[in-house]
Parts: structure tokens; C-alpha cells; sequence
């Protein structure tokens, strides 16, 4: 008989469940130390993210200035170059041929040397067929002249004539007129003798009126006469000036520069072939910023160091045309010159525009270009901060800018480029 297995019974695992004390903070806890976390970081973010008006920079890429007491030195400075003070351009007043170079380029002359000889056969044809003609001409009028002449010689015989023959007339008429009156000379005879007496007086009358009519007429004839010869004469001797301009003359004395013509080598008329400088003369030609258009005037000194000696100059001439942001002025030596400068040499100068007067100074900087002297960045006390402050600024030299309103001595300023946050109002300055 097979036996029955029986199964065992099952085991419950009651006995071994226990109760497991919770362990780390409570729920609460967490979520408290949660939102301090966020607050931090937010914090943090607030305190390092650039604001919308502020910037961080670096401190060491700033020029910082401190306002201070001086006196304010009222110039500007200028780069002058060095001009003759008189040029006077040489011109072919006549075309031609170049013939012969009298002189070289560089060469010193005189006024009127001969520097070069053109010819051209046209012109020198021309003038002579004219010189002919001009002299038929004065020969045809001096012959009207002799004709009228004779004419009122004529006129003034007849006149003279007339009175004689009026003269034997009247003594006739007088010496028949009391015969008459007592009868021994014939009425018939002493009617004659009246009547030609009255005639003759008659005949005078007009042959004077005629004479002074003449005389009236030829005058003008003369005159015009006169007046078209000396045109003639002026026109040929026009046409021999323009032949005698073929041999060209320095129309000054002093250094003849830019004179390249070639012997064989055709000029046109009006062409340009030289220029004559001043001989030891010079003036200086400087640009000025077109800031200083109104204050700059006739007369202003300016003062030039060179080879360690200093030169007085002033301002003889304002080209008020600007050009690249800058209008031109023309200096000269108000006394002795530099002996050895060249034309086309530079030479720093000091334009005086005031006189020197105490002021708040700061150095004059890049800042000034992209502010035009209407603001500034102002450093703070612990320098980590600088900000946008409205000022007053006055004149300027190379060196500084003279403060009016805004910025007391001993205050610093951010003096160079504004360039990248000129549009903010506040500056964190981050030390490397």
C-alpha cells in the first residue's frame, strides 16, 4: 500500500516583520533648504549679471585722470609745412619751338634774365605782314592829315584875301562919300563903290563862317585820325611784345623750380613751364581742426621751436573752405627766420588763441571726441565703480581740457575711449 506523503504546512513571515525608524530630515526641512538654495543663486545672478544701464570692464584697459588746480595754456598745436612766401608761375604767353635752355632747373635769376628761347615762324610771319600793314595805313592817314592841313591853309588865305580886299573897299567908300555928298563924284560911281564896299563886307562874313565850320570838322577828322593811328600803333606793338615773348624772361628774381622743358619739345600757349620762389623767404601753411574755425583771427601769434631756438610768427591769411574736417591758415615770420629750412619741410608750432589763466585742469584724452565735453565717467572713491555724470568743459590745448562745471579737483576720471559702453550709464571696474 503506498503510503501518502503529507505536504508541509507554509511558513508565514510575520514573525519576522518589524517596525524601521525613518531616517535624514524631515519633508519640510528639505523643501526650506530648497527655496534657500534658489534665493542664493538668485542672489549670485542678480549680483553678477550685467544690468540693462551697466557694464563690467577691465580696469587695466581704462586711463584714469585725476582733476586738479593749474594754469590753462590757450594754444593749440600745429603741424606746419614750409611754402616760399612768394610764387610766381612762368607760363608760355606764346607756342613754340624750343630752341634754347638759357638756365637750369634749381638755378637762381634775375628779373628779366633770358631763361629760354622758343621759336615759331607763324607768329614771327604774321607780325611782320601786320607791321607792314599797320605802317600803309599810318601813311595813308598822315596823308588825309597833310590835305586837311592844306585845306585850312587855304581857307585861312581866302580869309585874309577878303579882308584886304574889304579894306581897300571901305577906304574907297570913304573917300567918295563926301565928294559925293558935294557933288564931284558921280551917283553912279559912288553907288559902285558902296556896293562893293557892302559886298566885300559880306563875302568876309561868310568865308569866317565857312572857315570856323571847316575848322570844326577838320578838328574831329584829326582827332579820329589820331586816335586810329595810336590803336595801330598800340596793336603793333602788342604784336611785337607776343614776338619778343618767344625769348622767355624771369618776371622776378629768386629760385627757379619745376623747369623740365627739353630743347625740340612744343609748348602750346598758355602752357606752364617753371615757377619762381622768394629767395630766402618762406611762409608756413598749417591745418586747424574746425573746432577752432571761430577762434581763429588775423594776427595770432604763434611761436616755433626749431634747432633748439625759438621763431615768432602770426597768422597773415584764414582759408575758412573745410576740408577733412580742417580749414587751412597761412603763417609768416614776424622776425628772423631758420636759415637752413627747406620748402616742403615740417615744423612743429604753438598757435596762441588766449592768455594763460588758473583753472580746473584734466588731461585732455580720446574721451572728449566721443563725449564732445558733455560728460564723463567719474571713478568712485573705492574705485570699483565709475559713472556717467553731465560736465561742463571748457577750452583745450594738446595737454588739457579746462573744466567749467561738474568735477571738483581731486576726482577722477575715466580719459580714455569711450569706445563699447558709451552708452551706459555705469561702469563695474574688474581688477585682473
Amino acid at each position: 500500500m503506498i503510503g501518502r506523503t503529507e505536504e508541509p504546512a507554509a511558513v508565514s513571515g510575520s514573525g519576522m516583520d518589524r517596525v524601521v525608524a525613518p531616517r535624514g530630515l524631515a519633508l519640510r526641512w528639505k523643501i526650506a533648504a530648497g527655496v534657500a538654495a534658489i534665493a542664493a543663486l538668485a542672489g549670485l545672478f542678480l549680483a553678477y549679471a550685467p544690468r540693462g544701464g551697466s557694464q563690467t570692464v577691465e580696469a587695466s584697459r581704462l586711463t584714469v585722470s585725476t582733476v586738479s588746480r593749474g594754469t590753462f595754456d590757450d594754444y593749440i598745436p600745429l603741424r606746419a609745412r614750409v611754402t616760399p612766401l612768394l610764387t610766381v608761375y612762368i607760363d608760355a604767353v606764346e607756342g613754340g619751338r624750343v630752341e634754347e635752355m638759357l638756365v637750369e632747373d634749381g638755378a637762381t635769376v634775375e628779373k628779366g634774365q633770358p631763361i629760354a628761347v622758343l621759336s615759331n615762324a607763324e607768329l614771327q610771319l604774321s607780325t611782320l605782314a601786320r607791321q607792314t600793314e599797320v605802317e600803309q595805313q599810318i601813311n595813308n592817314m598822315r596823308s588825309q592829315e597833310l590835305a586837311l592841313s592844306q585845306t585850312q591853309l587855304a581857307n585861312e588865305r581866302s580869309v585874309l584875301e577878303a579882308e584886304l580886299a574889304l579894306e581897300k573897299a571901305r577906304r574907297q567908300y570913304e573917300r567918295e562919300r563926301p565928294l559925293a555928298e558935294r557933288g564931284f563924284v558921280p551917283a553912279k560911281t559912288f553907288a559902285d563903290t558902296r556896293d562893293e564896299y557892302e559886298y566885300q563886307k559880306r563875302r568876309l562874313a561868310v568865308l569866317k563862317r565857312g572857315q570856323a565850320t571847316d575848322a570844326r570838322l577838320q578838328g574831329g577828322q584829326l582827332a579820329q585820325l589820331q586816335q586810329a593811328a595810336q590803336s595801330m600803333r598800340s596793336g603793333l606793338d602788342i604784336a611785337r611784345t607776343n614776338l619778343e615773348a618767344l625769348r622767355l624772361r624771369a618776371p622776378v628774381s629768386g629760385t627757379l623750380s619745376g623747369f623740365a622743358i627739353q630743347i625740340g619739345q612744343s609748348l602750346q600757349r598758355g602752357e606752364r613751364i617753371g615757377q619762381i620762389d622768394s629767395p630766402g623767404r618762406n611762409k608756413l601753411i598749417a591745418g586747424v581742426d574746425e573746432f577752432y574755425l571761430g577762434r581763429v583771427q588775423l594776427g595770432q601769434k604763434a611761436a616755433i621751436e626749431y634747432g633748439g631756438k625759438r621763431y615768432e610768427a602770426k597768422i597773415s591769411k584764414i582759408s575758412p573752405q573745410v576740408q577733412n574736417g580742417q580749414f587751412e591758415v597761412d603763417l609768416i615770420f614776424t622776425g628772423a627766420e631758420p636759415a637752413d629750412i627747406q620748402r616742403g619741410q615740417t615744423l612743429q608750432a604753438k598757435l596762441t588763441l588766449g592768455d594763460p589763466a588758473p583753472a580746473r585742469l584734466i588731461p585732455n584724452g580720446a574721451f572728449y571726441s566721443e563725449t564732445g565735453g558733455a560728460w564723463v565717467f567719474v571713478v568712485s572713491p573705492d574705485g570699483r565703480s565709475a559713472v556717467k555724470r553731465k560736465v561742463r568743459l571748457g577750452r583745450r590745448n594738446a595737454d588739457y581740457v579746462e573744466v567749467l562745471e561738474g568735477l571738483d579737483p581731486g576726482e577722477r576720471v575715466i580719459t580714455s575711449p569711450y569706445t563699447g559702453f558709451a552708452d551706459k550709464d555705469r561702469l563695474d571696474l574688474r581688477s585682473q
